[in-house]
This record gives structure tokens, sequence and C-alpha cells, in this order.
């Protein structure tokens, strides 16, 4: 089985390269892990991707931020239903409707009824479009005074509806709460526990020298983006050796410091029809039964030169990883590869 696990996931970084500069796929299936990279790193001087190469996981950092805010919850510092407005520095003002406040289970949930992006941005982008990281002025200040300005699209709780905002809100108002900044608190509370040494904001050193370069859809060199005040949406960068870390604990319940908090994080849930749903970060459905009926829990990412994803099967113990250096999406070659995984093991084991 690891040879066949190695050959496919040889297979998808060879097809996802062909339309991308560099790319890393790692396959697990129970205890076995197979990473595999094609391309180039675009770096000076450019090599081959590999295990270690860090990447820029955009919005895979969500999965962390719920995480934090699941381990916090445990340790009892928050409550999932705790208002945003009791995290965030005095005198932030946030919105409601129909007397229903903004909690932070709603932040990790997406149905905050917040905008995907924070006030004034869109315009921003439009008036900018050139601006090579359209979340370099996302400063905790301009967040908070631009969140005051906000109307809420929906009643908190009654529906999803996608959040950068939201998910950036939830980062800087645990930070606030832990008394540190957001790196601070991802290292702390998940990466030290996992023994993730490379997933972080700001890579520095000898982990800058194994960053790879991004890339705009049409393959040029575009620089890094720092989502400042919006850390908690998608700044961390991460490799694959270390989201294996992180996708085993969700598939093994993670080492005992853990164990309850990833428990919390995937027992909250809320459904967005009767067969998907969202957990505290993740999303998650289930096929039909034609396609074989497998659970499927994932979350993607992408900035302007990087896209990523992240998906495992608990039930099976499964897990795909797929991570580039180009601003493509990976989802349908990692999810193809995904679901082949569970035909395998369906197979294998029935």
């Amino acid at each position: 089985m690891v040879e066949e696990l190695g050959t496919l996931a040889q297979q998808t970084a060879d097809r996802l390269a062909q339309q991308r500069v560099g790319v890393v796929v790692a396959a697990v299936a129970g205890d076995s892990v197979e990473i595999r990279g094609a391309g180039t790193t675009g770096a000076d001087p450019g090599h081959a991707p590999g295990p270690d190469t860090l990447f820029e996981i955009g919005s895979v950092t969500k999965p962390f931020t719920a995480l934090a805010l699941a381990r916090l919850a445990v340790k009892g510092l928050v409550e999932l239903d705790d208002p945003l407005s009791a995290l965030l520095p005095e005198g932030a003002t946030v919105p409601s409707r129909a007397g229903r406040q903004i909690t932070l289970r709603h932040l990790a949930t997406h149905t905050s009824g917040l905008p995907r992006l924070p006030k004034g941005m869109l315009l921003e982008a439009w008036l900018h479009p050139s601006k090579p990281d359209p979340y370099a002025g996302c400063t905790a200040d301009a967040l908070l005074a631009g969140l005051a300005r906000t109307r809420l699209g929906a009643v908190p709780g009654q529906r999803f509806r996608y959040s950068n905002l939201g998910a950036g809100l939830l980062g800087l108002a645990l930070a606030h709460r832990a008394g540190t900044d957001y790196e601070t608190l991802i290292t702390r509370e998940i990466c030290a526990p996992l023994g993730m040494a490379d997933t972080l904001v700001t890579p520095d050193g000898a982990r800058a020298g194994r960053s790879a370069q991004g890339h705009g859809r049409r393959g040029r060199p575009v620089p890094p983006w720092n989502l400042a005040g919006l850390a908690g949406a998608g700044a961390l960068r991460s490799t694959a050796t270390d989201l294996v870390a992180f996708v085993r604990a969700q598939l093994d319940g993670g080492p005992a410091e853990l164990a309850e908090a990833i428990r919390v994080s995937r027992e909250a849930e809320h459904r967005r029809s009767p067969f998907a749903w969202v957990h505290l970060g993740w999303m998650g459905h289930r096929l039909h039964a034609r396609q074989g009926g497998h659970l499927q829990i994932w979350h993607n990412g992408g900035t302007g030169g990087f896209s990523s994803f992240v998906g495992f099967d608990p039930e099976k113990r499964l897990a795909v990883i797929a991570l580039s250096n180009t601003q493509r999406p990976v989802d349908r070659p990692a999810f193809d590869l995904l679901s082949t995984l569970q035909a395998e093991h369906g197979a294998r084991t029935d």
C-alpha cells in the first residue's frame, strides 16, 4: 500500500504541476504517509519543492484559528457563545441584528452575518487593482473602525456566509484575550503540542531560505501577502510535513492536551444542507451513496501567489494535502485523490 500511496501522490503532483510552477502533495492512509513534489520552488536558486518547503496556506489558516478557540474554551478562558464584543479592546463597536450579538461560535462557523471582506476593501481593490497585497492596510485599528460601520447581512447564527473578516476578527479577539499576538497564540496552543516547528506567520532565517516563491495565475512571481490584523483568516505559512502532523491529530484525536479541543471543534456544527455542514473551522460533507457515501472534511486556501488544500476522512483515517506556489486552485485533483484513497480503502477492508 505504501508504494501505491506514493505513486498516487506523485501522479497528483505531476497532474497539478502541468499548470503550476511547483506543488507538493501528501497522502495519508492509516499509519502510512507519502509526500511527493513536482515542478520548482521558484526561488533562487530554484529546486524541486519537498516536505519541508514553506508555502503560504491562505485560508487553511482558519482551522488553526478555530482550534485555538476550542483550546481556549477547554482551558476556561473563553466560551464558544461569548459575544465578540467581550473580547475586543475597550471601546470597540460590534454590529448586531434583531437583538442578537455575534458570538465566537458564529465567527468560527461563518454564521455571524458579517460580509466576506472588511468595510471598504472592495472599493480599495477597485481603485488600486495592481496593489500587490490587498490586505496590507487591514490593521487592527482599521478593522475595528470599519466594523463599527458594518451592517450585518443576516441575523447571527441563522445562515452560512463565508467571511474572511469574521475569521480575522476571531483571531484578533482570541489573541487579545490571551494577551499575545496571533502567531504566538497558534505556536503555543497548537504547533508546540504537535511538534510543528515550521508553521508561522513570518518565516525567518533558515525557514525563509526554504520558502517557495509565489506566482500569479499566469506564472509570474508575486510578492508575499501580509494579512496584518486579519492574520486569523489566512496569514500562516506551513509545510507538508507540519500539515501532516496537524491532520494526523484530526484523524487520531491528537495528544492529550489537544484531544478535548479537537473533539469540541468537531462536535460544533452548523448544517448548510442535509449533506453539507461546517464545523469550527472545517467544511464537511458526505458523498452520495452512489459515490461511496464517504465522509470528507476539508478546507482550501488561496493567496496572491499560492493555493492549498487539506482534506481528510476520520472514519477511514485517510487524508490529502496539496500545496502550490501558484494562484490556481488545487481542489479538484486533491479531492479526486482523497476519493480514490477512500474507494481503495473500502475495497481492501470490505
